[in-house]
């Protein structure tokens, strides 16, 4: 408990609560329930009858009631002459407490003084205990505090800016404010999908943070924090404005790299952006520099990228660690080719077809396809548990295997960066050769840039990209999979009727992607200006003259149609993606809202690749041991003939299982919008200009 301040200590009384020890912080050798709705605290009801309870000397209002939450500390003092526990609420924990006389120092109830009545409750539940006490400490109005008019709800407590300074982030209750607003994050530090990066704000303000974390300036992050509200900022600490002062902080985000202008940002405080429309169409290997970008937090920063040490830990607690010069000269490089695509991608889509979704709203540019340079993940763990460098070659893949190394238990890997973030694939994928699972360091022919994991990453080929951990530092063989809200709950989907009360423990996380496809550019040749109805979705539209291609001799591509014949030309651009290493066989493409299909053109950019490594002597493919590379298609057709009317382009893929896309969003609808991979549907339509 926090020391009474000396000159009011003689006119206080107090309570004295016993409770067990609070449930741990979540962690790896924790059996704490994960990312649950928190529960009810114990509590009690605070009546306006005698005393108030000072809980950690917290000041609480002059009338009405107050349910303060029975926490980790092993005393409430009373402060305010107006307050009097009035009854225990139901609770789950077995408790104790007891009064004590403010001038005796003795429990009240036993018989000295004037401040006579029951005392002592104990017990499990709902438990009803009647003060009678402290006549003449009311009357004489000692302790009272006092401030500005408080006309805020009275049914919280009020507590002193230097009272919630106590709960920092070594506290075991660490609290923060919002506003004029107390809050109570201990149940929340393991569920946030920042980590522990919120105990940043512990023991303060959280407003300057999340001006910073711009992802925070939604209605949902105040709707979350909402839950753990415990009381109100005292009136005396409160500005002209109604609320406490807040001062400025480092921003984390100061040395983030430079970035292209053309990426298209959709947070830039963690940076989250998209590959431009143009880069989407016109390359197979995205460039560098507008390869999409998804930050959970800041771009830590490494100055010695050989000095990088990588640890590995072991089920038995063992740990080997390698520097990345020593991975680089150890291990045998491979390279592969691989797209990497968000959960999120095409996340507006489904919110325009269906209804809100809670997340970034991408369009068609969370993807983006790169060759990828580093060591292979079961080459660098069988050595680290004994087997010898380069051991996996001659070693099938199998689960004997791992457990011959791992032991039977031994299920996941789990993979941590230095910024905090942290994932986890099964075991027999990370153990898989053909999976190519790689620790990189470098990408598109030099080293990985800082906004794409410099200078190591996970790089797990086929699965949704976050597993694919950047600024790698640690990879554990474990039992389970990994803790973190990223594994354990943001990227998971639930049925289309499944929007509240989500059991996030009966999902299991993402790994392999579904099978996908967009269209990135439509290009129309045509003299009269065509637009987009609704959402474009990150899909470039442009509408080329044919008279401006005849003034120039030559056509746009995808133009068959003349003056007197066909309505003009007509050229979508795409690509089309599919998980697990399963190759796209065929693009499907329709004006008209799928009534009626056509076959696209798919570019396999791969094989030319090949005959170039080949020619080379090189003794790799741009696949690697699978179909790791997105698939670019395209088709040119012509408009219908006669008066222009609105068009329904539509676009669905099917990869060598026969596997293809569902045919609408509602269908696949889940409330964080994950996995939108129903038919592209894009509606266009004539805009011809007014006349004069």
């Amino acid at each position: 408990m926090i020391p009474p301040a000396s000159g009011r200590a003689a006119g206080r009384a107090s309570v004295a609560i016993r409770s067990v020890p609070r449930t741990p912080r979540l962690g790896v050798n924790s059996s704490a329930p994960l990312f649950r709705r928190p529960q009810p605290r114990p509590s009690i009801l605070l009546q306006p009858t005698a005393a108030s309870l000072h809980h950690t000397q917290c000041h609480v209002p002059s009338h009405g009631n107050v349910r303060l939450p029975l926490q980790a500390t092993n005393r409430v003092n009373t402060a305010h002459p107006r307050w009097l526990p009035g009854r225990v609420l139901p609770a789950c924990k077995r408790y104790s407490l007891s009064t004590t006389n403010p001038r005796s120092g003795e429990e009240a109830g036993g018989g000295k003084g004037p401040n006579k009545g029951p005392i002592v409750l104990s017990g499990v539940g709902a438990v009803a205990v009647l003060f009678a006490g402290y006549q003449w400490w009311v009357l004489n109005g000692k302790g009272h505090e006092t401030g500005p008019p408080d006309n805020r709800p009275s049914n919280l407590p009020r507590f002193r800016l230097s009272e919630v300074r106590q709960h920092g982030a070594d506290s075991h209750h660490p609290w923060v404010t919002y506003e004029d607003k107390v809050y109570d994050i201990t149940d929340w530090v393991g569920a946030h999908p920042g980590g522990d990066v919120i105990l940043r704000a512990a023991g303060g303000s959280i407003e300057p943070y999340w001006k910073i974390f711009a992802i925070h300036q939604t209605s949902y992050a105040k709707e979350v924090l909402a839950q753990f509200l415990v009381g109100y900022v005292h009136s005396a600490d409160l500005g002209p404005d109604g609320k406490p002062a807040t001062s400025e902080v480092e921003d984390p985000f100061a040395d983030d790299p430079a970035r292209d202008p053309r990426l298209q940002t959709l947070s830039a405080k963690p940076r989250s952006a998209e590959t431009p429309q143009d880069d989407l169409a016109d390359h197979f290997l995205t460039p560098t520099r507008t390869f999409y970008v998804r930050n959970h937090m800041w771009v830590p920063g490494v100055n010695d990228a050989d000095k990088h040490v990588l640890t590995i830990q072991l089920p038995d607690g063992d740990e080997k660690a390698y520097t990345l010069a020593e991975l680089k000269a150890k291990f045998k490089t491979h390279r592969i080719t691989a797209a990497l695509q968000c959960a999120g991608n095409r996340r507006s889509h489904m919110s325009e077809m269906v209804g809100p979704t809670n997340g970034l709203q991408w369009g068609v540019g969370a993807i983006s396809n790169a060759e990828w340079e580093g060591v292979k993940l079961v080459d660098v763990l069988a050595d680290a548990a004994g087997a010898g460098a380069g051991s996996s070659s001659s070693m099938p893949p199998g689960p004997w295997n791992q457990s011959l190394l791992f032991g039977s238990d031994a299920k996941h890997v789990w993979f941590s960066g230095l910024e905090a973030y942290g994932a986890s694939i099964p075991l027999e994928t990370a153990f898989d050769p053909k999976c190519d699972v790689l620790l990189a360091f470098g990408m598109n022919g030099a080293p990985l840039p800082a906004d794409h994991g410099f200078p190591l990453r996970a790089l797990v080929p086929g699965h949704v990209a976050a597993r694919s951990v950047k600024y790698l530092n640690r990879v554990t063989v474990a039992e389970e999979e990994s803790p973190t809200q990223w594994q354990r709950r943001d990227y998971k989907c639930f049925g289309p009727n499944q929007t509240e009360n989500l059991d996030w423990d009966s999902a299991p996380a993402i790994q392999e992607m579904p099978v996908t496809s967009a269209i990135t550019r439509v290009t129309i040749n045509s003299n009269v200006p065509w637009r987009v109805k609704g959402n474009c979705g990150g899909t470039m539209v442009k509408t080329v003259s044919r008279d401006s291609n005849k003034d120039g001799g030559g056509k746009s591509a995808g133009e068959t149609g003349g003056p007197g014949g066909g309505g003009g030309g007509l050229s979508l651009r795409g690509y089309a993606y599919s998980g697990g290493g399963k190759e796209i066989i065929r693009v499907d493409v329709s004006m008209d809202g799928g009534q009626t299909w056509q076959q696209a053109q798919l570019l396999d950019n791969c094989k030319k690749r090949e005959a170039v490594a080949k020619a080379a002597g090189e003794d790799e493919s741009c696949k690697g041991s699978k179909s790791w590379a997105w698939k670019r298609w395209e088709c040119n057709t012509e408009l219908p003939s006669g008066s222009p009317s609105c068009l329904t382009l539509v676009v669905k893929a099917t990869d060598e299982t026969y596997n293809t896309q569902p045919q609408d969003q509602a269908s696949v609808f889940n409330p964080r919008g994950n996995l939108a991979t129903a038919w592209q549907r894009l509606t266009l339509c004539p805009n011809p200009q007014p006349r004069n």
